[in-house]
């Protein structure tokens, strides 16, 4: 058995199914993972996210250390703000993705769970002189996500006034009592948003939240919904589609990196790529014929050669098939491209897809 979350009688008592990930015992649906999948899709969904990594970082160096160190322009933002980011290897290779919100004396960040301690060893080799300091707070506070139509209506309900953040801004609340950090994040192709608040509040504001949402048609969404919903908007996780030996441009970038900003770690490779150079492999979509979801690993087989494997695989509630993700060959990665996916002794027939995934229109 795995270790509980903090709230794992509550998730008990509505019903949740465990299943043991990554030595957690986590909700895998609560019933219906289908009703959870249509939820989000249409109203509002409430998953326990309190395994993200999230970390605090003071000192007056803080901006201009960890400018140095990821991907992304954190000197451009002004409190209130944030973006996504990746600190890379020399190499160029992924050694974590993240997000980075800015305060008025502080960053917070918000990394891939059982991240946060392995980066901030790395990070720590880079420190000299500057003057910064980082809290691995991850324990500390809990983490509620509301993805859905509805998500914003739900948090207004629960804070008495409205809610209007663009993706990655962030403002600091009271709901039922307690300053509760609200981070624009869309971790499923809709509007949604994280909210911090210290751990020890947490059952309280999951059950404000769930009476909150309630009238607007939220329910609580497990992994098994949200692993669909994610793979559906074309979202890589850190540790399954992404790892130390992904270079950054063989995912879908833009978001991630400035290219204007100066140097980082990394950068020269990410420059070269763009500029004068091409990586051969891509993240890609598939779009399976059948009703088999594929293991991870899966091989993708073009003309009887291997050309690339499948990092995640879901049946897609949307689209009512298999869909996947997974690296190919750049030859193979355009959208159309016929190929198969052996999974054990199976021959899948699949198409790569463009992300996110066309939810309306079956491929």
């Amino acid at each position: 058995m795995g270790t509980r979350l903090a709230l794992h009688a509550v998730h008990q008592g509505l019903g949740a199914v465990f299943d043991d990930r990554c030595g957690w015992e986590l909700p895998f649906h609560y019933g219906d993972p289908a009703a959870e999948h249509r939820a989000v899709r249409e109203a509002a969904g409430l998953i326990d996210r309190s395994l993200v990594g999230k970390v605090l970082v003071t000192g007056r160096d803080r901006v201009s250390f960890l400018q140095g160190m990821l991907t992304n322009d954190l000197k451009i933002l002004e409190p209130g703000r944030g973006c996504p980011a990746a600190f890379l290897d020399a190499h160029g290779k992924v050694q974590t993705l993240l997000s980075v919100f800015v305060t008025a004396d502080r960053l917070l960040l918000e990394l891939p769970p059982a991240m946060a301690g392995k980066t901030l060893q790395l990070l720590d080799k880079f420190l000299i002189s500057e003057k910064v300091e980082f809290a691995d707070v991850t324990e500390a506070f809990a983490c509620f996500s509301v993805q859905g139509p509805a998500a914003a209506r739900v948090l207004a309900d629960l804070t008495g006034s409205s809610v209007s953040l663009e993706p990655y801004h962030h403002e600091e609340r009271q709901a039922d009592g307690a300053a509760t950090r609200i981070i624009r994040v869309d971790e499923t192709g809709e509007t949604g948003f994280h909210c911090w608040v210290p751990a020890g509040r947490g059952a309280s504001l999951w059950a404000r939240l769930l009476e909150a949402g309630k009238p607007l048609g939220l329910r609580p969404v497990g992994l098994a919904a949200l692993n669909a919903l994610r793979v559906e908007a074309g979202v890589p996780w850190y540790g399954h589609d992404v790892d130390e030996s992904v270079l950054l441009p063989e995912i879908p970038l833009d978001p991630l990196v400035s290219y204007t900003k100066g140097c980082y770690i990394g950068q020269e490779i990410v420059a070269r790529v763009k500029y004068r150079g091409h990586v051969s492999r891509r993240l890609s979509g598939f779009v399976l014929d059948g009703d088999r979801v594929p293991a991870f690993g899966a091989r993708v087989v073009k003309d009887g050669g291997e050309v690339g494997r499948i990092t995640s695989a879901v049946h897609s509630f949307s689209l009512n098939r298999p869909i996947a993700l997974g690296f190919v060959r750049r030859e193979w990665a355009e959208p159309g491209a016929e190929v198969v996916v052996h999974d054990e002794d199976l021959t899948l027939p699949a198409r790569v897809s463009a992300l996110p995934f066309d939810r309306g229109i079956p491929a």
